[in-house]
């Protein structure tokens, strides 16, 4: 058109015709790529599924991560970055000693100011991995030129430690069961009261890394077990090394690996996957572990050790058989029977040698902290030093509770569905569970290696509850579905309309064919609860082009969710209140709340230690109880004759002698032992329960260990059997020097209203003994509360004077001075005999 004319209309229609043959051409093309796309479709729709899963898996461990160090951070906010307990007293200056001086010089430091006059070797009795972590962070954040001190790196190293042992325990049990059960077990791990105990900010010690290094050591060997591939039993090695240089409860570990591979054998799973990942784990282990000082020649020579070395042993006999098997074409009847001979025979061996060993002295016995854990009664008869430790006595229910809440529920139901669908690995799990559970029971203290599991197997019940009442129940939108003509069932009115009993038996027959129609095309997708079954509707055709489905959830299962929802809630509760009221309050800084609700501060025990620093000698030796060694010498920077360390059992139980004896008694052994000042605790004016007095009775069981003859129990006690402080108690209680030295001048004081002079506000009594009064000591300290009473000990030459006139002595006979006296010739008696004797007595020798 226009004044193109007709060249243009030709044109066009020729572009038309072009154009229609080739839509014609490509419709067989595009019915072939049709599926194709489909395909990338489905499979592009996959990859932004994953990719999502994995977002938000990275997102909710960094966000346990984050929760993890933030819940641990209330010391810090309440009170200040500081170090709490004892122990972690002595790692802090071992590490500041490490990041001043060099590594080695940190092995070789000979610490004079412990253990006087014997000081300690500090290499090689500690477990060098918490402080060689902490001096390198120190260390690269000082060459990334940020400037932190070495005090706050180790007051903040356990919450830091905590976020990477949740993500071990996500990788732990997702190795065990799935990713949902693992990203459950780290929300768990982050919060959970049994691990905060011991990773609170402040809270400076070897179980603050060392429960990352036993989680993820346990997944490295999973996974070199599923696996077979020495690459991962390589790593799980490397990562018991580290274990062993930062704990000592690495034991755990080299018994429950092998107790893993032994019950592996006797199931009858035994394969090149397990020999190949024990022999490389074991060997590299055992060599790496014996680098370092502390543990030395143990993986060999002690008894802990020898589990590990005899499952070695059978399994190399049983990898012999498999290559007996393969190359002599041994029947199924006669390798079961050379197999049972050989384990038999390789165990006997194994036993008898370890026996002998031990009876010729090359391997030691089991020592008598590995005996109270089979029997909770041996340390408090043989070794009451352990006993004395309140980590150290038995679990009971409440505490179970109180560090585990919901989760102790929880915990037998995953064991069971673990228990139900055994592999390799989840046979690892229940031995692992059981195990931790004996052992935490016994101790306290081992309810640390309880909660890891703890968490595992409840994040697998929870996980398991979930999968199985959260699944889609599928309806059908109506909207979406193609019209159908009215019919005469559903119209009444029409002519052919049947009646109601023929209409009730036509639908009752529809649904019976349409079922069995469903169960021969495999579409069922409900069982008799109405609960969906596994069917996947995406890849099933026979709902292909059908209308949309909607996903709802059953009843039971909305119920299900809340209740869980609503435990979890309360868990999250009980542990933030647990772990801002009992886990995060340092032992050094007390703290009580006044009538009004605002908080009242008592820092008694680090005014008195600054006191020590600022008014005594530099080279002063204190004494005290072994409890309070490692503050002393980390904060008063003083010698002290016991510490934490508890090495000397004679040394200690010396300084108990003292204590428990009169003070006249005591003054020559605190003589012998060169104490200038004695520090006591004593919490009868605010009502502090955890001074010396509660813990006198233990120096007195250890004294009368060491001195029997010296120190009996018994004596502290009246006829009745009480330990009693007021006048009813024994005179021996009364006059001894820790009685003294606790209750000096507290006569004079009148502790609350209504009550009389000197009473014990802990001990809820009136004291017996009021007059005491101090012969060969003197008070120096005493802290604004009472708590801290620090007494320095007199010299020979300041002995009070004796105020009794000399008697005079009147002599019967003449005194002359020397010079006057006259002289007189002395007489021999007897002179002529004893010449006579000495005579014969020649004779007699002669003629002999």
């Amino acid at each position: 058109r226009g004044t193109c004319g007709k060249p243009a209309l030709i044109l066009v229609m020729a572009e038309a015709e072009v154009r229609q043959k080739t839509d014609e051409e490509q419709v067989p093309t595009l019915v072939k790529t049709d599926g194709k796309l489909l395909e990338e479709s489905k499979q592009r729709s996959i990859d932004v599924v994953a990719g999502t899963q994995s977002l938000m898996v990275i997102v909710i461990l960094v966000l346990a991560c984050v929760v993890a160090f933030a819940s641990r951070l209330f010391a810090v906010i309440r009170f200040e970055s500081i170090i709490h307990e004892f122990d972690p007293w002595f790692n802090y200056r071992a590490t500041h000693h490490l990041a001043m001086n060099g590594f080695y010089p940190f092995l070789n430091w000979f610490d004079k100011r412990a253990w006087y006059p014997l000081g300690r070797i500090v290499g090689g009795t500690v477990y060098p991995g918490l402080m060689v972590t902490s001096g390198l962070i120190h260390n690269v954040l000082h060459t990334l030129h940020i400037p932190v001190h070495i005090r706050d790196v180790c007051v903040f190293l356990a919450p830091i430690f905590s976020g990477f042992t949740s993500v071990a325990a996500y990788l732990l049990t997702r190795e065990v069961w799935n990713s949902r059960a693992g990203l459950l077990a780290a929300c768990f791990m982050a919060i959970v009261p049994g691990y905060i105990s011991r990773s609170v900010a402040g809270s400076y010690d070897n179980e603050g890394i060392a429960i990352f290094a036993l989680l993820f050591t346990y997944f490295l060997w999973l996974k070199s077990v599923k696996t077979g591939s020495v690459f991962w039993s390589v790593a799980a090695s490397l990562s018991y090394f580290y274990m062993v240089s930062a704990w000592g409860g690495y034991v755990f570990i080299i018994n429950l690996v092998p107790l893993h591979v032994f019950v592996l054998l006797l199931m009858g799973r035994f394969s090149t996957r397990i020999y190949v990942a024990y022999s490389t784990f074991y060997l590299l282990g055992l060599i790496m572990s014996m680098q370092v000082p502390f543990v030395g020649f143990q993986p060999i020579r002690t008894s802990e050790h020898m589990a590990a070395a005899g499952v070695f042993v059978l399994l190399n006999a049983a990898m012999f058989l498999e290559f007996l098997h393969a190359h002599l074409q041994l029947t199924g009847k006669q390798y079961w029977r050379l197999f049972f001979l050989a384990s038999v025979a390789s165990a006997a061996l194994v036993f008898v040698g370890v026996v002998a060993l031990t009876y010729l002295g090359y391997i030691a016995p089991w020592s008598g902290r590995f005996y109270s854990l089979y029997d909770t009664g041996y340390a408090k008869i043989h070794i009451p030093i352990i006993a004395s430790v309140s980590e150290h006595q038995p679990t009971t229910w409440t505490s179970f509770f109180f560090d585990l809440h919901i989760l102790l529920c929880l915990f037998p139901a995953g064991v069971w569905f673990v228990m139900k669908r055994l592999t390799d690995e989840r046979v690892f799990v229940v031995l692992y569970a059981v195990s931790a559970v004996y052992f935490a029971g016994v101790m306290v203290r081992l309810m640390l290696t309880l909660t890891p599991i703890v968490c595992v197997c409840a994040a697998i019940a929870i996980s398991y509850a979930l999968d199985n009442y959260t699944k889609p129940v599928l309806t059908k939108d109506d909207d979406d579905e193609t019209p159908s003509k009215p019919s005469s069932e559903s119209d009444p009115a029409s002519p052919d309309a049947t009646p109601s009993s023929a209409k009730g038996e036509k639908g009752k027959k529809s649904k019976k064919d349409r079922k069995e129609k469903d169960k021969k095309e495999g579409t069922v997708l409900y069982d008799r609860n109405k609960i969906l079954k596994h069917h996947n509707i995406e890849q099933d055709p026979a709902h292909a082009g059908a209308g949309a489905y909607f996903a709802s959830f059953s009843n039971i299962g909305s119920i299900v969710i809340l209740l869980i929802l609503m435990f979890l809630v309360l868990f999250a509760v009980h542990c933030t209140w647990v772990t801002g009221n009992a886990y995060s309050s340092p032992s050094v800084v007390l703290a009580t709340n006044n009538p009004d609700g605002s908080r009242n501060i008592l820092d008694d025990f680090r005014e008195a230690y600054f006191w020590l620093r600022q008014n005594t000698p530099e080279d002063a030796r204190v004494m005290s109880w072994w409890d309070y060694g490692y503050q002393i010498a980390g904060m008063a920077n003083r010698t002290t004759l016991v510490d934490n360390n508890t090495w000397n059992n004679s040394h200690i139980a010396l300084v108990g002698m003292a204590m428990s004896s009169t003070e006249e008694k005591a003054y020559p052994i605190m003589r012998s032992l060169g104490v200038d000042y004695v520090l006591v605790i004593f919490g009868g004016l605010i009502g502090y329960s955890g001074d010396d007095i509660n813990k006198f009775l233990w120096m007195v069981r250890i004294a009368e260990g060491e001195h029997p003859q010296e120190i009996r129990e018994s004596n502290y006690f009246t006829q009745q059997g009480e330990f009693r402080v007021d006048a009813g108690g024994s005179p021996t209680l009364l006059n001894c020097l820790m009685y003294k030295l606790s209750y000096h001048r507290f006569g004079e004081v009148q502790t609350s209203y209504g009550h009389p002079l000197g009473y014990d506000r802990t001990r809820n009594v009136e004291i017996g003994n009021k007059n005491i009064k101090l012969t060969h000591m003197e008070e120096s300290y005493t802290s604004e509360h009472w708590l801290v009473r620090i007494y320095k000990v007199k010299d020979l030459e300041n002995r009070e004077d004796v105020t009794k006139p000399l008697r005079a002595v009147k002599s019967k006979r003449k005194v002359y001075p020397r010079k006057a006296a006259p002289k007189k010739k002395g007489v021999i008696r007897n002179k002529t005999e004893s010449v006579v004797k000495v005579k014969k007595a020649v004779k007699s020798n002669k003629n002999s």
